[in-house]
């Protein structure tokens, strides 16, 4: 069973309006909704090491666009 993305709770699948409501707090999202929620609320597991070395590769492919002209 799915849980809240807001309190924790157990969510509860109504088929007639097709959507899932928590028992605890009476969250109501459709499938969408709660698969862009729980998106949006997952940590970013990029360390500051791979940001940096995307970054990097980022401005050089820039620069050598700039270059290519």
């Amino acid at each position: 069973m799915p849980y809240c993305p807001e309190c924790g709770g157990d969510l509860h699948y109504d088929s007639s309006i097709r959507r899932h409501t928590c028992k605890s707090c009476g969250l109501s999202l459709s499938y969408q909704e709660l698969m862009e929620l729980k998106e949006k609320l997952r940590p970013n597991l990029e360390s500051k090491d791979d940001k940096r070395k995307k970054k990097r590769k980022d401005y050089l492919d820039w620069w050598f666009s700039r270059k290519r002209r």
